[in-house]
């Protein structure tokens, strides 16, 4: 059953997505500037429709107009979009936990990956820079592209991929997001079922949500769809980060 059943939240307004939001394919993408917003710990009902038209309102957001893609030649060129931070969670279900107090939407994949061994949250707070990216701007022409495709890219021209705690954070860090997508590029968790799955930070239109997308080697996503990646010294320095942690709770049993 979906867990967002009786809110004020959905994905009714995303196209292609299927009852519970397994493997939905998302088309509209918007890039939207950085704002400071309160931490989760002090978020109360802000992933709301209601709550999400009234950030908007304060924040007065303009969308941007549709403009032709500039090829992206080395991820340093490209600026920060947003800073986030991670490490703020003791674990898993406490943030788990804050995403239910803030009223967002989880879809079912998104809820399962939350809940699998293979999420983790650090145990070090860090300020994380994302950087946004369409596969267009990577290069890609066509009308799609594989996400292995568009993750080699990505990499060839010094992105790295996030660790998968960012997307809730960035859920609960982005309460005017305007109705479109972001794509987490991460290295995709399987559910219990063994299906890969990579996490969405989204405006469907009724509330904000984090959601699942498929995230097999040969899922074919639509090059406007804008992704999140770090730089790859970031990558690398989370990782040094993220062993440390592992090592020091390994210590403490």
């Amino acid at each position: 059953m979906d867990r967002t059943a009786g809110k004020e939240v959905g994905c009714c307004a995303i196209a292609h997505c299927s009852t519970g939001w397994h493997r939905g394919t998302l088309f509209i993408a918007m890039l939207c500037a950085a704002c400071i917003v309160p931490f989760a710990s002090e978020a109360s009902a802000q992933c709301t429709a209601r709550d999400v038209l009234r950030n908007h309102l304060t924040f007065k957001k303009i969308p941007s107009a549709n403009r032709p893609p500039i090829p992206v030649r080395s991820a340093d060129a490209v600026p920060v979009w947003k800073t986030i931070t991670v490490g703020t969670f003791a674990n898993s279900f406490t943030l788990r936990n804050a995403l239910d107090a803030a009223g967002c939407g989880i879809g079912d994949q998104a809820e399962e990956i939350l809940a699998r061994p293979a999420f983790t949250v650090s145990a070090t707070k860090t300020d994380v820079e994302l950087v946004a990216v369409s596969a267009a701007e990577l290069g890609f022409q066509t009308d799609t592209a594989s996400l292995a495709d568009i993750y080699a890219r990505a990499q060839q021209l010094g992105f790295g991929l996030a660790a998968a705690e960012v997307a809730p954070q960035l859920r609960l860090q982005y309460f005017d997001q305007p109705i479109g997508e972001f794509l987490v590029g991460m290295e995709p968790i399987r559910t219990w079922k063994g299906v890969p799955v990579i996490l969405t930070v989204a405006n469907g239109g009724a509330g904000l949500v984090l959601i699942g997308q498929d995230g097999s080697a040969d899922a074919e996503i639509p090059v406007a769809s804008r992704f999140l990646f770090v730089r790859s010294n970031e990558a690398a320095l989370a990782k040094a980060v993220h062993g440390l942690d592992e090592a020091a709770a390994l210590v403490h049993h």
